[in-house]
């Protein structure tokens, strides 16, 4: 079921619900349903959320595994160095050499963190954006609602109002009916 769907259900117990008297246009509605239907919503929620909360976890893992391959490549390169120091000319390459390797490995590892901060940063946005339109949804549908139950209930109400004036209207001519039954030489002589 998508969040869609579930929102629809929401929509329809609010179209069904059935307006408290003398509350304002207040709605009675399930709350245990409603409870259901906004865990249900919890459970399908966008997966690009469930992703960055993933990479958010995995975030040190990332960054751990970089410094480790850092320190490995570090270590391979002093033990080549020292292996060499014996020679003027090949110590100093290798020490060029593992500079650079530590350079790479520095860069490597900080490219790693700004793509996995970046990437995460994107799906925090996206996840963002999504739940905010899916919130401005739910709320433009309840105000739709509420607008129209507002509507039903002014209906209503004029309704009860030409009902209560026939009413009075038809009780007004029963007494002038009964005052001639009961009276009729003065209704006569009218």
């Amino acid at each position: 079921m998508t969040v869609e769907d579930i929102l629809d259900q929401l929509d329809e117990m609010v179209e069904k619900s059935f307006l408290v008297p003398l509350s304002g246009g207040k709605c009675f509605v399930d709350s245990g349903k409603i409870q259901e239907l906004i865990d249900d919503i919890r459970l399908n929620l966008p997966q690009e959320l469930r992703q960055a909360r993933a990479i958010v976890s995995d975030r040190g893992d990332i960054i751990a595994t970089a410094r480790r391959e850092a320190e490995s490549i570090i270590r391979t390169a002093e033990e080549r160095a020292r292996a060499l120091v014996g020679q003027e000319e090949i110590v100093k390459q290798a020490q060029q050499k593992a500079n650079d390797m530590l350079g790479q490995a520095q860069l490597k590892a900080r490219e790693m963190r700004k793509a996995a901060s970046d990437y995460i940063d994107d799906l925090m946005k996206r996840a963002d954006d999504a739940l905010t339109a899916n919130l401005s949804h739910v709320r433009e549908a309840a105000k739709n609602q509420e607008d129209v139950m507002t509507q039903l209930l002014n209906d209503h109400r004029r309704q009860v109002k030409n009902n209560d004036d026939v009413l009075t209207h038809q009780i007004a001519e029963l007494r002038k009916t009964r005052q001639t039954l009961r009276n009729p030489k003065a209704s006569a002589d009218d």
